[in-house]
């Protein structure tokens, strides 16, 4: 089963683990590979700034990613939405859109948000299709808008709103809880 937890102090490390792993910062758009210092404040504000949220992917109780909302603060109740798998044997497996089912939930049925949005690397292909498929409308494409390694990137902008999710959410859960990949 694929669940979503809360982050602890041992997080810390294994984080910082998958996000060393290749595969993991090809995707990254938001900065060079940190350091560890780097890393160890942006866990500590991840779990103490109330302006953002992060929960652990777990699947078989075994972390296996992460997913993370920042901006909850905002008057216009959006946040920015991030997530990876960080194990190799998790991916493919439907972890990701597993947890974004979950995640939806937290974010619009917990927090209150009307809007989540994400900005995904235009070819990161299995990024995007699984957030198409959890119910993420495409929004704009923003052409060289990041640097990863120097070179410029193309991004793709994705959104939800509440109301869609509203209409969207029993039948994700379903499928999700007949393919015995989240719990009921």
């Amino acid at each position: 089963m694929i669940d979503l937890r809360d982050l602890r102090d041992d997080d810390e490390d294994v984080l910082f683990q998958w996000r060393s792993e290749p595969e993991v910062d090809r995707w990254m758009s938001d900065a060079a590979f940190p350091s560890h210092e780097a890393h160890a404040v942006w866990f500590k504000s991840l779990r103490t700034d109330p302006d953002m949220r992060g929960w652990l992917i777990t699947r078989g109780g075994e972390g296996a990613g992460l997913l993370t909302l920042t901006g909850l603060l905002s008057h216009h109740r959006r946040a920015s939405w991030n997530w990876f798998v960080g194990t190799a044997e998790a991916r493919g497996r439907g972890v990701g859109r597993a947890a974004q089912v979950l995640g939806l939930d937290r974010a619009f049925c917990e927090l209150g948000l009307h809007k989540v949005f994400a900005e995904v690397m235009a070819d990161n292909d299995a990024a995007l299709k699984a957030q198409v498929a959890t119910g993420f409308r495409r929004e704009g494409y923003l052409r060289g808008h990041v640097l990863k390694n120097g070179a410029p990137r193309d991004v793709v902008m994705l959104g939800i709103l509440a109301p869609e999710w509203s209409r969207l959410r029993e039948s994700a859960r379903r499928s999700l809880t007949e393919a015995k990949l989240i719990a009921s």
